[in-house]
């Protein structure tokens, strides 16, 4: 058991795990010394432990305490490089865009040409004209950004509010495998890791159901590796579910994304606003070149086996099959499954790739989109009735289409055999759907959201028909959730709903991608601003050798009179907002950092709004795998070093997430600060761009409506509580069944409410 990755997964549920038995634990027992002195190391990193987990440490050796201390400052990144490139740069240098035209001129000089000059040479090559920068202030080039000095230290225990670490088992550990296992919604970047590691540490359970088919591809690639192809059978029910693991294997996505579209965003990845850095026809090369199929004799027979034993006859199948046709045609070229077919047992499979080929066969599409245009409303509805998970995902525009009353009493029919997931999301979407003034948002699996046009046939409806028709479909889901809450047997008769899980909306449709290694908040979640200043932070390049790799951190700052502003590397200071320089390369393994720090008081004297992080790759590629960003704030001062530039505390890190490896975005907002409220919503918006200006702000704003539109958890369990005639109780401890916002840090364990 490798307890150190076990401590990792805990960390993210605002938990420590020791391999304890709870019943064993002495809760009498008094602190002692190695004990006091881990604690310490906790206050210095922003945790205090619970009372439970502070008794049950006593019982665990010194050795044991240093590797879980350990392990918390790699995850905070305390032993990473946090200098800035200017000292002190709450300070501004002065710098100009003048200096740095001066310092082009004179570096286009041959340096024996520039010999009575005044300046200094910097390690780097550039040479510096005295009167431009005050380099006494920099720990790197100001001019092409190398860094050529780094900090070992950063500052700690500066933050005004700890946050309570609990006590996970071995007990605990199996509970969330079984909750990500089992979970009835995608998974995020974040449970997606965590449920790879702990698939190296428990055994598959052998009556898990595992709903989600992205799931199901991480479970199926683990008994691959591990040679259980027998047990793999039961996760394959479709030609679909084939192709998914296939292209999950090659690419490393669940989803199944055409080659045409990954050739196309890695030519878009890596082109660059300078064209001699532009390597977007290379990039595209090469990802054509990667995803080129060659399989070995194994892992073909392995699909001609899946093939031939899949539940649904070969004309079923080979409909499935026909959206993706172009890949199938090349995946049984490559898998050779046309010579498989011809071999004694594959009967079914040579029965399947005849009607394929042959066509012999019609889609279910095709009739309902001949109907739709026909104008025939019954036929369309019949058949929209055979698929109700397809008839929730065209239920507005064939609401618009066909009128809503005879739509819903259709859809109403077959309500009850889809899952209350994919009924919450059209609540959820009803009303920015039907608001011809609300801007709607696409989320492609490339990464990149845009802002998609209105459905025209909107304007055959007047403003107070389309409200109508979201409440109809509000009031349709609230109803199916109300009866179906009421129909699940439950002996409490009081519930405690944390006042915070009223900020937090259900998180059904958003796929993150980042990594939340010191907690797994759910996007749209608010975080109240403590002090009067918030500074962001950003570190990448830990682990990798001295190179160019150019990452930039930036905000938008959107004031009540239209008036916008920029904090970023081209402009190092403005209203309410300064930077600490620009690092264009990384030094050997250690990595560097850029900060932001915001004024709020500064900012409300300006009339700002709101202000939004981001950060962007400005090299040629995406992000940077393990780059670190978010935002720390405290009602204490946070200093800032005059030596060094370090203004790193993980005390006062209020969130901070991580990029996975293999994302496919060049840039991420990565929070809104709402400067009236005082508060900062958490949000994962991927977008592709070198720089801050690429940014639309439109689809911000529509990120951020369709969250606030969302049914948040608190609404959730009203719901619940009505419907099965719960009593509201003021505390945890009064209630039958107790809803905190520890319980909310598991996503899965709250999406177990929309298992019905």
């Amino acid at each position: 058991m490798n307890k150190k990755n076990l401590t990792k997964v805990a960390l993210r549920y605002r938990a420590v795990f020791l391999d304890i038995n709870r019943e064993e634990i002495d809760l009498t027992s008094c602190t002692t010394a190695p004990v006091m002195a881990f604690t310490a190391r906790l206050k210095e990193n922003g945790f205090v432990p619970s009372e439970e987990l502070l008794h049950a440490l006593n019982a665990v050796p010194a050795d044991c305490l240093e590797e879980i201390t350990e392990c918390i400052k790699d995850v905070m990144g305390v032993k990473l490089n946090w200098a800035s490139l200017v000292k002190g740069w709450d300070v501004p240098t002065g710098e100009s865009e003048f200096d740095h035209f001066v310092t082009l001129f004179f570096n286009l000089i041959p340096a024996k040409k520039r010999k009575k000059i005044k300046g200094e040479t910097l390690p780097c090559g550039h040479f510096i004209p005295e009167g431009t920068f005050p380099l006494e202030r920099y720990n790197g080039c100001p001019f092409c950004g190398t860094p050529f000095r780094t900090a070992d230290y950063v500052y700690t225990g500066q933050g005004s509010k700890l946050k309570e670490l609990r006590l996970f088992t071995l007990e605990d550990m199996r509970r969330v495998f079984n909750s990500l296992l089992t979970s009835s919604t995608p998974l995020d970047g974040t449970q997606r890791d965590s449920l790879s590691i702990l698939m190296q540490e428990f055994p598959l359970p052998e009556d898990v159901k595992i709903t989600m088919k992205e799931t199901a591809m991480l479970v199926v690639k683990m008994l691959v590796e591990q040679g259980r192809d027998e047990e793999t059978m039961r996760f394959m029910k479709t030609p679909t579910d084939v192709l998914r693991y296939l292209w999950f294997e090659k690419t490393g996505y669940a989803q199944i994304i055409e080659p045409k579209t990954l050739v196309a965003h890695a030519r878009k990845l890596y082109s660059h606003i300078w064209p001699p850095l532009h390597r977007g026809a290379n990039a595209a090369a090469e990802t054509k070149k990667r995803l080129r199929l060659k399989y070995n004799r194994k892992a073909c027979a392995r699909v001609a086996r899946w093939l031939n034993a899949l539940p649904v006859t070969a004309e079923q199948a080979a409909e499935m099959m026909n959206p993706k046709r172009g890949m199938w045609v090349r995946m049984i070229h490559a898998l050779r499954l046309g010579e498989y077919s011809r071999k004694q047992g594959f009967e079914r499979l040579a029965e399947l790739l005849d009607v394929f080929y042959k066509q012999e066969y019609t889609t279910w599409q095709g009739r309902v989109d001949k109907a739709r245009m026909a104008n025939k409303p019954t036929v369309t509805l019949d058949l929209l009735k055979e698929r109700p998970g397809l008839f929730a995902r065209s239920l507005f525009s064939t609401m618009l289409r066909f009128g809503s009353k005879k739509v819903l009493n259709a859809f109403s029919e077959v309500a009850d055999e889809m899952p209350a997931r994919l009924l919450m999301s059209l609540g959820n979407a009803a009303d920015i759907y039907f608001d011809p003034k609300s801007e709607r948002i696409a989320s492609p699996i490339t990464g990149s959201k845009v802002v998609i046009a209105k459905n025209p046939l909107m304007a055959l409806y007047s403003e107070d028909e389309l409200k109508s028709m979201a409440a109809a479909v509000n009031d349709l889901y609230k109803n199916f959730m109300a009866r179906r809450f009421a129909a699940q047997p439950t002996e409490a008769k009081s519930i405690f709903i944390d006042p915070m899980l009223y900020n937090i909306p259900v998180s059904v449709g958003d796929r993150t991608t980042t990594i939340q290694d010191t907690s797994c908040a759910l996007m749209g979640t608010r975080f109240p601003v403590e002090g009067d200043s918030v500074r962001l932070f950003l570190q990448w390049g830990a682990g990798l050798h001295a190179q160019w790799l150019d990452m930039d951190l930036s905000c938008h700052i959107s004031f009540r009179d239209g008036k916008v502003e920029e904090c970023a590397y081209y402009n190092l200071k403005c209203v309410g907002a300064k930077h600490s320089g620009d690092f264009q390369y990384v030094p050997e393994m250690v990595g560097t950092a850029e900060y932001i720090e915001l004024s709020l008081p500064k900012l409300e004297k300006a009339g700002a709004k709101f202000v939004t992080f981001t950060c962007n790759a400005y090299s040629c590629g995406a992000l940077s795998p393990n780059l670190m960003v978010g935002w720390m704030n405290s009602a204490n001062p946070m200093k800032i070093s005059n030596k060094t530039g370090v203004a790193y505390d993980p005390s006062c890190v209020q969130h901070i997430v991580r990029v996975s490896e293999g994302n496919l975005s060049k840039g991420l907002v990565f929070g809104v600060l709402d400067v009236a409220k005082r508060e900062i919503v958490w949000l994962e918006m991927p977008f592709t761009g070198q720089t801050l200006r690429s940014l639309n702000t439109d689809a911000v704003e529509a990120l951020l409506h369709r969250l606030e539109a969302k049914l948040s958890i608190g609404q959730l369990l009203d719901i619940k509580a009505k419907a099965q005639k719960l009593t509201h109780v003021e505390t945890a401890d009064q209630a039958d069944e107790a809803y905190t916002y520890d319980w909310a840090l598991n996503p899965a364990e709250v999406t177990k409410l929309l298992d019905f």
